[in-house]
């Protein structure tokens, strides 16, 4: 059979691929490929990547904030189905309200604005510290928290050590140094992410929040406080961008626990 791994019109399911490499037909090295290449399912308004985790080590997350109301309950009834696990951000209490009709399972969190369902009991690894400078910025914190944990890392939050009352950060130093990643939430001017970049070893990433009065223009100076740190290993997403940081703190935690 002349079989070519790369003809996209040419799709088999995983156990006819398996046999096919059982028999010596295909290699494995071409078997990889088409695992990576799989299709995702077409559902008119949304295209879910059921196959995300097997290419990146990460499930596709879905971001809730503007999706229809006709739309939204069903990507979720869809990825549950065929994950056993589903995880949304930025979603409203009536997106819950709407999900859950369809899918009883589904938790939210008011703080993070996170809508899950699945896996509990996942074993968490490594460690991650979650800073804030303020209470304010918690809810973007706690996606970034709870972003970490849902990919599998163990997270030891740090919260309200702002550069206000620096002792309090000094008083949890040794917590925040044990971790294989920090991730700073600040807003205000963002300092936060500059005095830890100086005193870790590790990576930080910083965030910066949109708390703050009107010259912090919505997270617009502590962005650009944090990306023209001096500190050296800070590394800054978008404003209010706890998904991200929580996201690139796991990658680096995976890497320092290889």
């Amino acid at each position: 059979m002349n079989f070519d791994i790369y003809d996209k019109a040419y799709i088999m399911d995983s156990r006819e691929l398996l046999n096919k490499v059982k028999i010596g037909e295909i290699s494995v090295d071409a078997a990889l490929e088409e695992f990576k290449k799989k299709p995702f399912e077409e559902m008119t308004f949304a295209k879910p990547d059921y196959h995300r985790q097997v290419r990146t080590g990460f499930p596709e997350v879905i971001f809730c904030q503007g999706k229809p109301d006709e739309y939204i309950a069903s990507i979720f009834s869809q990825m549950w189905e065929k994950n056993g696990e589903v995880f949304g951000t930025r979603a409203s209490k009536a997106q819950f309200e709407l999900v859950k009709r369809s899918l009883p399972q589904i938790k939210y969190d008011p703080v993070s604005r996170i809508l899950r369902a699945g896996r509990e009991d996942k074993n968490k690894t490594g460690c991650i510290a979650v800073c804030t400078a303020g209470t304010a910025d918690i809810p973007v914190a706690e996606e970034a928290a709870m972003t970490a944990e849902y990919f599998g890392s163990y997270v030891e939050r740090v919260y309200d050590v702002g550069v206000s009352g620096i002792h309090r950060l000094l008083s949890r130093m040794e917590t925040i140094d044990k971790a294989n990643c920090v991730i700073a939430v600040a807003g205000m001017e963002g300092a936060l992410a500059s005095v830890l970049g100086g005193m870790v070893e590790n990576p930080v990433i910083a965030v910066p929040t949109s708390v703050g009065y009107g010259a912090s223009f919505n997270g617009l100076s502590a962005l650009l406080t944090m990306i023209n740190s001096c500190a050296n290993g800070i590394a800054t997403v978008n404003i209010d961008n706890g998904y991200g940081a929580g996201y690139i703190a796991t990658q680096i935690n995976r890497l320092a626990l290889k």
